[in-house]
């Protein structure tokens, strides 16, 4: 272990407890404390796990880890650049650790990827600690702003094919991100048969948030749909995204683009075309509520 302390560690065991996840933890065994500070926004932790690789933890909450962190940054990614058929310019709000850049700049159609995260202490953190995720800052159709989503949002109109929500939970910094008016912001921003995606929480915990903002993004757009990915260390072991479109006659549950098998295999390690479809089958109780 090294000389930094975190007061979410104890006897080399990380514990992730929030208020939004009550009467249950995440617990990871820690080999050492890479690096700690506090940003501007929040508290900014990454150490080195066990068995799980490199974790970056924000507000004492798990953003990513090296071993299972491709599972949600090609499904939010790859659910909406697939459901567009043509994606020239992508933006992405948050996702300052970089993978969903890694993922957008995948696809050939891209010309620009512009990434927009309020805290630079991400994104230079995760170019030190996480370079598997940081290398999507590395292209060069890529082009970072540090700033508010939400401000960034106002000033732009008519512009991208493809907007990407990757932001941390409702709680501080995110808060607003979960709200109508973003996505009144969102829709504004979007050419005509645009695309969004956006974290969008978890089933087995928050199905009445889900239900809000499933409500809020139907009376913005004319196609809102909840689809989900396992991933191990996201509380309940799932995370949801809300994939919405501009164009009603747009079926987001099938790729309207695809990759041969061949082209999945070497691109993805989670997301292919079957995934995809099944992200959108629900189980009955969370289907029962989200209809």
């Amino acid at each position: 272990m090294s000389d930094i302390t975190h007061p979410t560690i104890k006897d080399g065991w990380f514990s992730e407890q929030s208020n939004m996840w009550p009467g249950q933890a995440m617990n990871l065994k820690v080999n050492q404390i890479l690096h700690h500070e506090k940003s501007k926004y929040q508290d900014v932790l990454v150490f080195e796990s066990s068995d799980y690789g490199t974790v970056l933890v924000l507000d004492n909450v798990i953003q990513c880890t090296e071993r299972d962190e491709f599972s949600y940054q090609e499904m939010i990614t790859h659910l909406a650049m697939n459901s567009h058929p043509n994606p020239k310019k992508v933006l992405v709000i948050g996702g300052g650790d970089g993978g969903v850049l890694r993922e957008v700049v995948k696809h050939e159609t891209v010309e620009e990827a512009i990434l927009c995260d309020i805290d630079e202490a991400v994104i230079r953190v995760s170019k030190k600690y996480l370079p598997g995720m940081s290398i999507g800052f590395q292209h060069p159709n890529v082009k970072v702003h540090v700033g508010d989503g939400f401000e960034f949002l106002k000033q732009r109109q008519n512009e991208f094919d493809v907007i990407i929500t990757d932001s941390s939970d409702p709680e501080g910094p995110a808060e607003s991100l979960f709200q109508k008016p973003y996505f009144e912001l969102l829709r504004d921003a979007l050419r005509e048969g645009g695309v969004i995606t956006t974290q969008a929480e978890n089933q087995w915990l928050h199905l009445s948030l889900i239900t809000d903002l499933k409500k809020a993004c139907k009376e913005v757009f004319p196609v809102a749909e909840y689809a989900y990915t396992t991933i191990p260390t996201y509380p309940s072991g799932q995370i949801g995204f809300m994939v919405c479109c501009k164009d009603a006659t747009r079926n987001v549950k099938e790729p309207v683009r695809s990759w041969t098998r061949e082209e999945e295999e070497r691109l993805c390690r989670y997301y292919n075309q079957d995934i995809h479809r099944a992200s959108f089958v629900l189980p009955n109780f969370a289907r029962k509520a989200l209809n």
